[in-house]
């Protein structure tokens, strides 16, 4: 496989720069193209260079699977955000040993513990552009057609990709159908966790701070990747060593100063900027008040079904932080899109754009594709209640007997015509997450749950009930209390031992179960396939026919002398800016740095603002040594920037000039949470835990010297 730089055939028209002067999560190929803006920012290295995957600094920015991660030694040791590896601090979790609560530190490699059978690492060795290679056999086709031609040659450039044992490759949708990529990654699979400090630390202010800043958080936490003896990956074993990786970083020693140059590079998930005005206008309208509503109930069920049991509470702590993460940033995303008027905004642009289109000598076929977008779109309203709801209806351990199901549903096919998901490769995935299950379900708490997402099921109109989830639930919320206890009272798939006998069955033994969870797997499996063969359809006319409007886009924008970088979708991007402060609004202007002095005056000693006990003894010393900021003659915390982000860079490293890791990105600003569909400059803000707020928490307040030694950073 090739290891060259990205070859990007659109949107090359790179003199002048972005719409705004920081917008941009650029593929690393069009970095060369933009050398002068880099050096107007400040940066001082060679734009070119940072095209290469071979090298620092993209070459150690690695992919947590829905975080970034970087190396920063050369034996594989990995920093990351806490809130990325709370799943593997819940994981090594119990009441009596809560690494959640009072945080983790291993003294040895020995102490180093597993991050759990699903835990992975993905490094980046090569981006080959197959955009002929995957439409070839599409050309012609419509609607399923269409979609299953380009799933075909994806799953063969995937196919043929992986015959390099230890990788783990795919194929990346840019330009939304235009152009793909086949991007190849060493999958390395003995993940430990190192480090990590206690909650009150490394989630300070929690649900109250999260998207505000200012920001008081030690958001970080470390991992080792592991290979075995033969420097391949391999599953968790004792006699696994240290991965040694091609490139990692080195943490900076110099302060942070507002006006700085930064540059970060990560993996972020999904951005819907090029979007179309009517999809803008469905997201503001109802997508998100929905969305709002959904979560905000759920944590209400999952908090009062386990108050007051610590057992349950630790089962449940990743899961209702990340419902609460979901319903804050839906909720700022919100208020953001109708701060910025996104909908007048965006229909305005698209409107100027088919004007220009309707002077172009090729404007007629465009536009008839255009059209026909539009009515795929407006059709897939009709049913978006019951999409939004459906998936909530499978939760947990009941979400399992579905995925055994399909699975063996799938099995008695050949391994290139199986879903993907379930080909032969999801394999390890697919028993690995049903085996961490155990450490993250109780069967009333998931009842309560069901319960919920039912309630809102049966207000659906008539017209979008399923019959099939009317015969496993019933057809009134009374009626579904006694199907759901009788359903969890008579399932053995809590055990884990169960759920590993069940991967052997084939689709028939499996519908044949006494099994109670399993039998409804059963029931519900025709109208998944239903509902999955309505949805492919959609989806290849959507494939199909959006081309024509993103090359519009696209030629539009260059016509106004403007760069498109392709939206997020979870392959490797970097965007830069500087260090910035924040007008938020009339009268409201933020400074970029945030000190310990916060710490101490947000804290009331209760949750969420408990500053542990040795970081205010700490603070009030004031032994800040060599971390502490000159100018504002304490330690920083935290710092802001206006690098362009969003959910999936999480974890990314923040560079200085010289490529130095400066910072760990965890958050968004309230004001930018809206940036995933539409960037406004006036707002669009970054927040980054300091390194050396991190360095001096390593060093007086939760010593962790063999680490510092590792950093090859000063021991003060």
């Amino acid at each position: 496989m090739s290891r060259r730089p990205l070859a990007v055939a659109l949107a090359m028209s790179l003199a002048a720069g972005a719409a705004h002067a920081d917008e941009g999560m650029w593929l690393p190929s069009q970095l060369p193209g933009l050398s002068a803006q880099l050096a107007a920012a400040g940066f001082r290295g060679d734009a070119a260079a940072l095209a290469d995957l071979d090298r620092a600094p993209l070459a150690a920015v690695v992919s947590l699977g829905g975080c970034t991660a970087s190396f920063v030694s050369e034996q594989g040791l990995i920093v990351t955000n806490h809130h990325c590896a709370m799943g593997a601090i819940q994981y090594n979790s119990t009441p009596e040993r809560n690494l959640i609560r009072d945080g983790f530190n291993a003294a040895t490699l020995e102490d180093e513990v597993s991050a759990g059978p699903a835990a992975r690492v993905y490094v980046t060795v090569a981006f080959d552009r197959i955009t002929d290679r995957i439409l070839e056999g599409a050309r012609g086709k419509t609607g399923r057609a269409y979609f299953d031609a380009v799933e075909a040659a994806e799953k063969a450039a995937v196919a043929e990709c992986e015959q390099d044992a230890g990788h783990r490759c795919s194929v990346a949708d840019m330009y939304y159908g235009s152009d793909f990529y086949l991007i190849k990654q060493l999958e390395l699979k003995d993940i430990r966790l190192v480090n990590a400090p206690p909650v009150a630390i490394g989630n300070y202010g929690d649900e109250i701070d999260n998207f505000v800043w200012p920001r008081h958080v030690g958001d970080y936490s470390f991992y080792r990747a592991y290979v075995g003896r033969d420097g391949k990956p391999a599953a968790f074993s004792k006699d696994n060593v240290p991965y040694r990786p091609p490139a990692w970083l080195t943490v900076s020693t110099e302060p942070v100063r507002e006006g700085d140059f930064a540059m970060l590079a990560g993996y972020p998930g999904i951005t819907f900027r090029h979007r179309t005005a009517s999809e803008f206008a469905n997201q503001i309208d109802w997508l998100l008040p929905n969305r709002v509503s959904m979560y905000d109930g759920l944590i209400q069920v999952v908090e009062r079904a386990t108050a007051g049991n610590p057992g349950k509470e630790v089962l449940y702590a990743s899961t209702v932080a990340g419902y609460k993460n979901t319903l804050k940033r839906a909720q700022g995303e919100l208020e953001g899109l109708r701060r910025s008027d996104a909908i007048r905004v965006r229909r305005g642009d698209e409107t100027g754009m088919l004007a220009w289109l309707a002077k172009q000598p090729d404007a007629r076929s465009r536009q008839a594709e255009i059209a026909a977008l539009q009515a795929q779109l407006d059709a897939g309203e009709a049913t978006r209640e019951r999409d939004f709801l459906l998936p909530f209806l499978r939760p947990g351990l009941l979400g399992a007997a579905v995925r055994l199901q399909r699975r063996a549903l799938e099995h008695a096919k050949p391994d290139a015509e199986r879903e993907s998901g379930y080909q032969q490769r999801d394999e390890a995935m697919i028993e690995a997450g049903l085996r961490q299950l155990q450490r993250r379900y109780d069967p009333e708490v998931e009842k309560a749950t069901l319960r919920y997402a039912l309630d809102r099921y049966f207000a659906l109109p008539a017209a979008q009930r399923v019959p099939e989830f009317d015969a496993v639930f019933g057809h009134d919320a009374t009626e579904a209390g006694a199907r759901v206890d009788a359903l969890y009272a008579g399932t053995r798939l809590g055990d884990e031992a169960t759920r590993m006998a069940a991967l052997q069955l084939d689709a028939a033994q499996l519908a044949a179960s006494d099994d109670s969870l399993l039998r409804a797997a059963a029931a519900l499996q025709p109208a998944l396939l239903r509902l999955d063969e309505e949805a492919k359809q959609r989806a290849g006319e959507l494939l199909r026919l959006r081309p024509a409007y993103m090359q519009t886009l696209i030629a539009y924008r260059r016509s106004q002398g403007r760069a498109v970088y392709p939206d997020a979708n979870s392959t490797l991007r970097v965007s830069f800016g500087r260090v910035s402060t924040l007008s938020a609004r009339d009268g409201v202007d933020y400074r970029a740095l945030t000190t310990v002095a916060g710490i101490v005056e947000k804290n009331t000693g209760k949750v969420p603002f408990d500053a542990p006990k040795p970081l205010l003894e700490a603070i009030e010393r004031g032994d800040f040594g060599s971390t502490a900021d000159s100018e504002l003659k304490t330690q920083t915390v935290d710092f802001l920037t206006n690098l362009d982000t969003t959910g999936g860079n999480s974890g990314s490293p923040v560079l200085d000039a010289q490529g130095r890791l400066i910072g760990l990105n965890f958050d968004s600003n309230w004001e930018a949470v809206s940036a995933s569909w539409m960037y406004d400059p006036r707002y669009k803000r970054a927040i980054h835990v300091d390194m050396r707020y991190l360095r001096w928490l390593l060093a007086k307040v939760y010593p962790a010297p063999r680490l510092l030694r590792e950093l090859r950073l000063p021991a003060e």
